[in-house]
């Protein structure tokens, strides 16, 4: 099967399985149906899925990274020892693991094609992630507190591994409990932090880590919008 062909494999397979979808049309256009596929597999709940689906899904999944366009971590040049500042978009990047600002269920994002990157490590991992998560979280009894973090295995991902972390939510007045909850799981965007106070917690808390560790981790400060890495540039020189 082509892209295509797999593509609608997935979307016929989804609309099966969920009741309430299954009058849905599949539209001609491949920008809907990549739209369409990825809302089916947002509002999909954790649960079982035969090894067919999978084959198909992982291959479809993999193709569509390659398309976009891989960055090997080898190929960034650091901005200070340990440290490297890259824009772009983090399903395509090529390293050991990567961060996601999860929520406190941690079993992704169920908001169709939402843009937070917890949507979007979920898509491009696959519904494996969401099973595994979900497993996890049922052993664990209870909602990740916010600091803290699970890893998992990033399926297929580029890396090999996914931190999932729960951020501080900032409503009003930032607060220093709010500032050393950050500093442990590093987790901004949709959740409120400052943007610029939040990249000046992030940078100081890697910086003071590998001083006082003396390990040699690598970090990679993983930025979207223009404005962040102004702002990261301007903190790393």
């Amino acid at each position: 099967m082509d892209q295509r062909e797999k593509r609608q494999y997935l979307i016929e397979r989804l609309l099966a399985e969920q009741p309430r979808c299954r009058s849905i049309e599949i539209p001609e256009d491949e920008t809907e149906q990549k739209r369409l596929l990825r809302s089916l597999c947002n509002l999909r709940m954790p649960g079982r899925i035969d090894s067919d689906f999978l084959r198909v899904q992982d291959d479809y999944l993999r193709e569509a990274i390659r398309e976009k366009g891989i960055t090997e971590f080898s190929e960034l040049q650091p901005v200070e020892d340990g440290i490297w500042l890259w824009q772009g978009d983090i399903t395509t990047l090529h390293c050991d693991a990567i961060v996601n600002a999860a929520n406190s269920g941690m079993t992704g994002c169920y908001q169709p094609c939402h843009g937070c990157i917890d949507n979007c490590i979920h898509t491009y991992a696959g519904v494996q992630l969401r099973n595994f998560c979900a497993e996890m979280m049922a052993r664990q009894g209870h909602e990740e507190p916010t600091g803290q973090a699970k890893i998992t295995p990033a399926y297929n991902l580029l890396c090999k591994y996914v931190i999932h972390t729960v951020g501080p939510i900032v409503e009003g007045r930032l607060t220093r409990r709010q500032e050393d909850l950050l500093a442990s799981c590093i987790s901004t965007g949709v959740f409120g932090f400052p943007q610029e106070r939040a990249a000046q917690i992030a940078v100081q808390t890697v910086r003071d880590y590998r001083t006082d560790t003396n390990r040699r981790i690598k970090v990679i400060f993983n930025v979207f919008k223009d404005e962040d890495q102004a702002i990261y540039r301007e903190l790393l020189g």
